[in-house]
């Protein structure tokens, strides 16, 4: 169960993060080449996020299968949609073919992307929470979440490889739809597996015991529509540490005319997000263990009082020029975004009843993309046009206070048992 909820959050978050880095790079000319290269840089991180804006969607849709037909099919639907989807961006045409078509099916297709991942998280997540024993529920919740970081190893990784293989011409012409058509064969991979997995014993017990609803997200809202904000706001500061780190940090790293700030070269900046992805990785294992042992809140807070601080720290490490201030400022975002990222997949199954965990969890996850995901990557150009990179580091700082006091509301949730309501509902 574990490596299946691995390698398909894996896929997932390849699908979705290379569209990131293809923004970052070229997306900006390809597709929006009448509004000069800053506009088209906002244009195109905005496509990115139009995604954000769908997962919430994608986890009420799939959520409501997921708790009334099951994980595990739920899960291939979103693991197909995504995959589909990142191999029609692959084939599709520019600006330069078919004008201003070209942007609208790239956010559509980016839509049909959003409402997938959104599906996925949750499904997920109660794959490893409701197999695992309740004392190292922790531990094996952590699969999941190595989604982001091997995403991002293997998008920077594909990209890289693009990069040295090829000419900056033949890249921007050709050499950026293949990590996309790439995908389509690790979508195979991740269907074989996911076929081989059993449906979770939680959800079984659920369904024979007649416990589900007609309406899961009527019944999340009505029951716990607190906790859903809560965790989105326990949430918000490791996805906006991630998707500044893993995506802005893409293009204001490097040298693109009217983007980059700090002139490294394509290569380098593409090989930080490798070693950072790495570093990510050991960050959620390290607070996915501790979590099991002192607790989620704990570990949480030190995830989230640590932003605080690193936020800006990452901005005044950085120098133009200095590959090696680069690669320590994003090393240091990365590792403090996994200290609370390692035990969400637990934490949050945690917190919502069988019936419409899925649910619940996903709206919480997904309503964190927005304020962390798309909300910074769109306010993110013009902080640094007003105020520098640090304004960057500032915006990262408030997010990390809001987490903070989200996690305090909530409180310790490792002794919870997920067979059972932990906020008992009266009966509908």
């Amino acid at each position: 169960m574990a490596i299946a909820s691995a390698v398909g959050t894996s896929i997932e978050f390849y699908d979705f993060f290379i569209y990131g880095t293809a923004a970052a790079l070229v997306f900006g000319p390809l597709f929006f080449p009448a509004l000069g290269d800053a506009a088209a840089s906002v244009a195109a991180f905005a496509t990115f996020g139009v995604a954000f804006f769908f997962r919430p969607v994608g986890a009420i849709l799939f959520g409501h299968f997921g708790d009334r037909l099951g994980r595990k099919k739920t899960l291939m639907s979103t693991l197909l949609m995504m995959g589909l989807s990142t191999f029609a961006i692959g084939l599709m045409p520019t600006a330069d073919s078919i004008g201003v078509i070209a942007p609208i099916l790239l956010v559509v297709l980016r839509a049909l992307q959003g409402l997938a991942l959104g599906g996925e998280w949750a499904g997920a997540a109660l794959l490893t929470a409701e197999y695992a024993p309740p004392k190292k529920r922790g531990w094996y919740s952590m699969y999941p979440q190595f989604g982001p970081a091997v995403g991002l190893v293997m998008s920077s990784a594909t990209f890289l490889i693009a990069a040295l293989t090829m000419s900056p011409a033949d890249f921007t012409a050709w050499g950026w739809r293949l990590p996309f058509l790439a995908s389509l064969a690790l979508v195979g991979i991740g269907v074989y597996i996911r076929l081989m997995v059993e449906e979770t014993p939680v959800f079984t017990k659920a369904s024979a015991t007649a416990a589900q609803v007609t309406l899961p997200f009527a019944d999340a809202l009505r029951h716990q529509w607190k906790q859903v904000l809560l965790t989105g706001g326990t949430l918000t500061m490791a996805l906006g540490v991630f998707y500044i780190g893993g995506v802005f940090l893409t293009g204001y790293a490097g040298n693109a005319p009217g983007v980059g700030v700090l002139g490294l070269d394509r290569p380098t900046v593409l090989t930080a997000g490798i070693v950072s992805g790495i570093l990510f990785i050991i960050s959620i294992i390290l607070s996915a263990h501790y979590s099991d042992l002192i607790g989620r809140r704990n570990v949480m807070l030190i995830g989230t009082v640590s932003s605080i601080v690193a936020g800006p720290a990452a901005f005044l490490i950085m120098k133009p020029g200095d590959a090696v201030s680069y690669f320590l400022a994003l090393g240091l975002l990365m590792v403090v975004m996994g200290i609370p990222y390692g035990p969400a997949a637990a934490y949050l199954p945690e917190i919502f009843h069988a019936r419409y965990r899925y649910t619940g969890a996903g709206m919480g996850y997904n309503l964190a993309g927005i304020f962390g995901g798309a909300v910074p990557l769109i306010v993110a150009p013009p902080l640094v046009a007003a105020y520098g990179g640090i304004g960057v580091g500032y915006y990262l700082a408030v997010l990390g206070l809001i987490s903070t006091v989200c996690v305090l509301v909530i409180g310790e949730t490792r002794h919870r048992s997920i067979d059972a309501d932990p906020h008992p509902a009266p009966t509908t």
